[in-house]
């Protein structure tokens, strides 16, 4: 009866000491600088149709491109795009919401990006675009 304790306790050491040798890699946050960032707007055949998300106001469709400094040497994946954007009268065009849009891939180096927004067509323009940054992960993330 005295073993049972001591089994108890070697077996939690073999299930951890198991789980510890098969755990992938954690896998961390990693911050993308972007540059250059601009705008132009959609091609008609992407721009058609489009409107705001929650009722039926005629909305503008925009590309936003800019470029990527990696400095990691691993390809980020899933990155997330921060960034703020106001029009002509410096009013948020994305009211309450600091994420932008996604970027799939970003390779280690320079690179380059697009994303698709919309914006109501009540808003003017120019656009201005600050504060852009992306965060993803150097492994697959299940989305």
């Amino acid at each position: 009866m005295q073993l049972r304790p001591f089994a108890a306790v070697l077996l939690s050491i073999g299930i951890w000491l198991a789980t510890w040798l098969v755990a992938p890699d954690a896998l961390a946050l990693t911050q993308v600088k972007l540059f250059d960032v601009s705008y132009h707007k959609c091609p008609p055949e992407i721009a058609e149709g489009s409107v705001t998300s929650g009722n039926s106001q005629l909305a503008n469709c925009f590309i936003v491109t800019g470029k990527t400094e990696n400095s990691t040497n691993k390809k980020v994946v899933n990155a997330d795009v921060f960034g703020r954007i106001y029009d002509a009268n410096n009013n948020s065009v994305m009211e309450n919401r600091t994420r932008v849009g996604s970027i799939d891939e970003i390779p280690p180096g320079i690179g380059e990006f697009e994303f698709r927004i919309t914006v109501p067509a009540s808003q003017p323009t120019p656009l201005k675009l600050e504060q852009f940054k992306a965060a993803g992960f150097t492994g697959k993330v299940r989305r």
